[in-house]
This record gives C-alpha cells, sequence and structure tokens, in this order.
C-alpha cells in the first residue's frame, strides 16, 4: 500500500498513515489470499480493509498464543482490555495505539457497527474456554462473531445495499468451515475441534479418533460431509456478489474462488490433512486472480496500459473519502 492510495483515501494524518501501514502489513505477512483479493479494489478502499484485517489478526494471534508461559486466564484478560480499549476510543474519536489508530479510523469513517466487533471479540473469547462444538448451531454462534460480522463490517467498504448482508454471512461461513477443514491438524494442536461432534459421530468418528491423526475412512467421509457444507454455502452466497458494485465486484469474487478452493486442495491431498496442509496454489491463484484484475480495472474506467498490474487504478482526489453508498465526499485529517 503506498502513500498515495492513503492520500486517494482521504488519510493524509502521518500517525493514522503508519498505522494503516502497520495494518497493511499484517494483512500482506497473514492473510496472502485476503491481502491478494484486496489489490483487486479501488485504491480508495484498501487501507480501510487492511485496517479491519489488523484488528482481526491482533486479536486473533492474543488468542491463540502458543507460549505457555501466557496463561489462558491472562490471554483473556488482556483480550477483554484490548477491546475495551478499542470501544473507549471510538467513543472519543480517535486512538493512539498503533494497530486500533486504523480500526476506528475506518469504523468512523464508515459508519460501521460496533456490535460487529463486540460480536467477534465475544468469539476470540469462546477459544480460551471452549474446545469443540455438538452440534452445528452450537458452532454457529461462534462462527457469527468470528467470521459472519467480518464480511458484514466490509459491506459499507464495499458500496453493498443491506440486501446484501445475508450473503456475506453465508460466504463468511463457507471460508470458516473451509478454515476448519484444513486446520483440523492445526487446531487440535490448540486442544480444539471446531467440526461439529455431531456431524463426527454420524460417520462413527470421536474426537479420541481425531487425535490419533490418522486418516481411516471414517474421517475421509466426516471431511466430504463438511467439504459438500461449504460447497452449498459458496453458491447460496453468490446472489449477494452480484448485488456488489462493479468496481469492488471482483474483489469479492476472487476470494470466494480461491478461499473456498480450499476444499478442492484438501480433496488434492486425498483429505489427509494430519500430515499436508491443503493449499491453493499460485498457479490457480493466478489464473483466479488476473482475469479478475483485469475485469476491476476495466470497472474503474481506466484502460490497462503495459506496466499496470493488479495495483493500478482509478484513484479519487487526495483529501476525498467517501460516504456508505460509495460517492465521495470532503474529509479532513482525523
Amino acid at each position: 500500500m503506498s502513500l498515495s492510495e492513503l492520500r486517494a483515501a482521504g488519510i493524509v494524518d502521518p500517525r493514522l498513515q503508519r498505522s494503516y501501514l502497520r495494518c497493511r502489513d499484517l494483512n500482506a505477512r497473514h492473510g496472502k489470499t485476503y491481502y491478494l483479493a484486496t489489490l483487486l479494489l479501488p485504491p480508495d478502499r484498501r487501507p480501510f480493509v487492511h485496517a479491519l484485517y489488523g484488528f482481526a489478526r491482533y486479536a486473533d494471534d492474543v488468542v491463540d498464543s502458543l507460549d505457555p508461559d501466557v496463561v489462558p486466564e491472562r490471554r483473556a484478560q488482556y483480550l477483554y482490555e484490548w477491546g475495551g480499549a478499542l470501544f473507549d476510543d471510538l467513543r472519543r474519536g480517535h486512538s493512539e495505539d498503533p494497530i486500533r489508530a486504523a480500526v476506528v479510523d475506518t469504523v468512523l469513517r464508515w459508519e460501521i457497527p460496533q456490535e460487529y466487533f463486540e460480536a467477534f471479540l465475544t468469539s476470540m473469547a469462546m477459544d480460551l474456554t471452549t474446545d469443540s462444538y455438538e452440534t452445528y448451531d452450537d458452532l454457529m454462534v461462534y462462527v457469527y462473531g468470528s467470521a459472519e460480522v467480518i464480511g458484514l463490517q466490509m459491506l459499507p467498504i464495499l458500496g453493498a445495499a443491506p440486501q446484501a448482508e445475508p450473503f456475506a454471512r453465508r460466504l463468511g461461513t463457507a471460508f470458516q468451515l473451509a478454515n476448519f477443514i484444513r486446520d483440523v491438524d492445526e487446531d487440535l494442536d490448540r486442544g480444539r475441534i471446531y467440526l461439529p461432534l455431531e456431524d463426527l459421530a454420524r460417520f462413527d468418528v470421536s474426537p479420541e479418533h481425531l487425535r490419533q491423526r490418522r486418516l481411516t475412512p471414517q474421517i475421509r467421509a466426516a471431511l466430504q460431509y463438511q467439504i459438500v457444507r461449504v460447497r452449498d454455502l459458496e453458491r447460496a452466497s453468490r446472489p449477494g456478489i452480484a448485488m456488489l458494485p462493479s468496481t469492488t465486484r471482483d474483489c469479492v469474487d476472487v476470494a470466494r474462488e480461491l478461499y473456498c478452493g480450499i476444499v478442492d486442495a484438501v480433496e488434492d491431498i486425498d483429505y489427509d490433512v494430519f500430515n499436508q496442509r491443503a493449499s491453493v496454489g499460485m498457479g490457480r491463484r493466478l489464473a483466479v486472480a488476473l482475469p479478475g484484475a483485469t475485469r476491476a480495472v476495466w470497472a474503474r474506467g481506466v484502460r490497462p496500459g503495459p506496466k499496470q498490474g493488479l495495483a493500478i487504478g482509478a484513484a479519487r482526489p487526495a483529501g476525498a473519502a467517501v460516504d456508505r453508498g460509495g460517492r465521495a465526499r470532503p474529509t479532513s485529517p482525523a
């Protein structure tokens, strides 16, 4: 993310710029697929998506710290304090924290409901006390805060109408379930099982079977069952993508195909999630992202030139921000 992108987004205060750049670095380092899709957005939208990712990543890192010296109770306390500081910052209208500064600025500019961040932090705290979920409905309580609200936070930045909300929730759930399928082994290291126990029992799989980390026909069938669920949710989300403006639609569409492609990668390794980490290869990433990038550039009214790549696009004049409908509006440094 260059300074020109920050200026295009109306972010001219040096302190805020540093915060947004830090969030961008978190996205680039930890969310490679997410970051790639973000590059398809108009430049003046990208910083705000990076800020939301930075918030989610930081909170997730607090919860998932494997340092044995940081006990769950201390992590829970730190998460509670950090989240409380965010809401205090929102009331003040600014933050001095190197991550929260960009988050607060994004939330206030786009009028993102605070309740989404409360739900996210609640789910993160659940990771410190809950190691499994009996039913799919039980799991969905967690997934609402851990994944669905991420899509809801994004909607105003993407210029989406409220009618897109249920579709955004379905896509967020599909992304999260795909991650659960891929990360069975990693989650066991953290003492967690996200696949609903009721679903596992349907195929005669117990938590102890998973902990043995040996692929069996029963575990393979249980994973196949979850993959069908991911694909059903992915298909059900597509009408919402069609509701997005042409300038932001390809970002979400590319993310949809690559994230949900995780389950294809699980199939490619014959479901052996205990010995291999399924990943979408660079060939497929480029095959999906490059046509999406071309469509995104044309949608912004910029004819691709010989040196233009994913990060090239039309930017609003420096000092301009946008309202919830995506229209330019004047702003002053925060």
